[in-house]
């Protein structure tokens, strides 16, 4: 339970997975750190002077199951990047609810969590778009909830593409060759 959560030692970094914790050590790669910048820094640019936020890891986002409380929520992430547009969501402790947007930067460590679990938790949790960014492929898949709340299939974009994302009916082109 995130009250559980709360207590565990400062300095390390968890996440907690429908009441599985799952620990997030070692530090992520240089080359993730990179991505992570780079694509932030695109994004956060966009964002002057419009609603949405970004934050990038560590950085709480929980997610609770129907009107559960707080402290028993069972599902703690930390996104590489989210962007919330919804300020309500947004308290000292991080986001509580779906963000608009996630990106997870895999490693060799993190690949099926962030492929599968992850994928399943955030398109249950209605997170609008979802993107898997493969770091050592210069890859990334987009998952876009459909009309019945379902992501799709993925759309694959590679390192000489542009991906658009909407946040807000705000349309932002990226060049996937200035992020890699």
């Amino acid at each position: 339970m995130y009250a559980d959560y709360l207590t565990w030692p400062e300095g390390e970094r968890w996440e907690l997975i429908e009441g599985v914790p799952f620990d997030m050590t070692p530090a992520p790669s240089r080359y993730h750190q990179e991505i992570s910048i780079n694509l932030s820094v695109v994004i956060k640019n966009f964002l002057k002077d419009k609603e949405c936020m970004i934050y990038a890891a560590p950085f709480d986002v929980r997610l609770p199951e129907g009107r559960q409380e707080n402290d028993e929520t069972q599902t703690v992430v930390q996104p590489d990047i989210s962007v919330i547009c919804d300020p309500e969501k947004l308290d000292d402790r991080g986001c509580v609810g779906a963000p608009d947007f996630i990106v997870e930067i895999v490693s060799p460590n993190t690949v099926k969590k962030d492929m599968k679990d992850k994928l399943l938790l955030y398109e249950k949790h209605g997170v609008p778009e979802y993107w898997v960014v493969h770091p050592a492929e210069h890859m990334v898949l987009v998952y876009k909830l459909d009309e019945q709340g379902r992501y799709g299939r993925e759309e694959v974009y590679t390192k000489e593409d542009e991906i658009e994302l909407v946040l807000n009916e705000n349309p932002l082109t990226i060049n996937l060759e200035e992020v890699f």
